[in-house]
């Protein structure tokens, strides 16, 4: 790639087309794999950090290693369920996004195969933007949450109904909504159903 397309690539925070063909080319490879084993490689290949978790046990574990590893001492965290969670692990969280959060705990509409992206909306982030979530973020998602592209999930959608602000991120590639100086740390937790 020549050096003006790099740069042109970085001001506008878009991949570089190494980085895209090198996605693509894993995509394709992967074409004939169940959607789960494509979406956890598409996923750690753009950056994300994957974690299977058979059950709430071992997902607890997991969340507990992740905040005690990265120094994360605030969440956001404003779904009930989830808080739970974080009592059990004795973290502290804020169920409104605060300047301190130094990481956010949620969940998502669907894992995209595809291309290894994580679909959220106002159910999973509230009203903020989500450019406005802290550098690390924690996804907690089920198997079943996996679709194949983004045309099943925008068909799930519909059928679901009353979901608005959508967006999507990347472990690599951050938000799609709006552009960032730098991308998310991600880890995902992905429970069996």
């Amino acid at each position: 790639m020549n050096l003006f397309k790099r740069i042109v690539s970085k001001l506008t925070n878009q991949p570089e087309e190494e980085d895209k063909q090198s996605l693509e080319k894993l995509g394709d490879s992967l074409k004939n794999a169940d959607l789960d084993y494509k979406f956890a490689q598409l996923f750690t290949h753009s950056g994300g950090f994957f974690n299977y978790c058979a059950d709430e046990a071992e997902a607890l574990q997991t969340l507990n290693q992740i905040i005690k590893i990265e120094g994360i001492d605030s969440l956001f965290c404003w779904d009930k369920e989830l808080q739970n969670f974080l009592n059990v692990v004795r973290s502290s969280y804020t169920s409104e996004l605060q300047p301190s959060n130094n990481a956010a705990f949620i969940t998502c509409e669907y894992l995209i195969a595809y291309d290894g992206r994580i679909m959220l909306s106002h159910n999973n982030i509230l009203h903020y933007h989500s450019s406005r979530l802290p550098d690390k973020i924690i996804i907690i998602a089920n198997v079943s949450q996996i679709v194949n592209n983004l045309n099943d999930a925008m068909g799930k959608i519909k059928r679901n109904g009353n979901i608005k602000n959508l967006t999507s991120i990347s472990g690599g590639q951050s938000k799609l909504d709006g552009s960032s100086s730098s991308s998310p740390k991600l880890f995902l937790l992905l429970l069996e159903d």
